[in-house]
């Protein structure tokens, strides 16, 4: 039996394994399972490893994309590059980490792009962030983190968030956890009435399927997508490294 898994904290529900185990079902994937190791803290890791030898690839989601790295044998050159990880494959007791998150984001993010987003606002700054701001940097578009506080020269915090921001940065994407269920009544504090259809919000966050974030975008006419399919494909991505179907 194969195994694999998604690591993080804490996991209430979890797309990965609903998302595998339909997978392994529907193609008929008979010598593989996926389980939730939900650890309060990331040095469980080792202890999943020696208990679960079968183990053969793991997916990692919040809090633990950048704090895995020191865990990894082997970085890919995104994971360099990012400094956060979403996908292992575990290969002789060793740790190759990738960011599969990269691909599943670019090409979901161009379906509803335009010439005019070329400047973008990045809410939160963990690791799905990371992902994002590589994303930005290949596409050629210009972006600012926005956070709590103001803490590096392209990070400003929401409190100085005006009309002539939001109107100069008509991409907005939401890689923070603010929003997700059961939270469904949250969304990020940001001057939503300077909104406008030539606007574009993309939320990270799949669960509920239009949250209050995207909703107010779209109140204003906005382009609106979540990140369902962005899992999709790199639920995918990490599926091929991981080796795939074996004959």
């Amino acid at each position: 039996m194969r195994k694999f898994g998604l690591i993080g904290y804490p996991l209430s529900h979890s797309f990965s394994q609903k998302y595998f185990t339909e997978k392994f079902n529907k193609e008929n994937i008979q010598d593989c399972s996926y389980q939730n190791f939900s650890i309060p803290d990331i040095k469980e890791v080792s202890a999943i490893l020696l208990s679960e030898p079968e183990l053969w690839g793991l997916n990692v989601t919040i809090p633990y994309k950048e704090q895995v790295i020191p865990f990894l044998h082997f970085k890919n050159d995104v994971v360099e590059q990012t400094g956060a990880c979403n996908c292992i494959k575990i290969l002789n007791k060793k740790l190759y980490g990738y960011n599969t998150d990269v691909m599943g984001f670019e090409i979901s993010l161009k379906e509803k792009l335009e010439e005019n987003h070329s400047h973008a606002l990045i809410l939160g700054t963990g690791g799905a962030a990371k992902a994002v701001e590589y994303v930005m940097k290949k596409l050629g578009i210009d972006y600012k983190f926005v956070s709590r506080k103001s803490t590096t020269a392209n990070t400003i915090s929401y409190e100085s968030l005006n009309e002539n921001i939001i109107h100069s940065h008509q991409l907005i994407i939401n890689t923070s956890p603010v929003g997700m269920y059961p939270n469904v009544d949250a969304y990020p504090e940001i001057p939503y009435h300077a909104l406008t259809s030539e606007h574009y919000l993309f939320d990270l966050v799949y669960n509920p399927e239009k949250t209050a974030f995207l909703k107010k975008g779209e109140e204003h006419g906005a382009a609106i997508k979540n990140g369902h399919e962005m899992l999709v494909l790199q639920a995918e991505e990490s599926w091929s490294i991981w080796g795939g179907a074996v004959e």
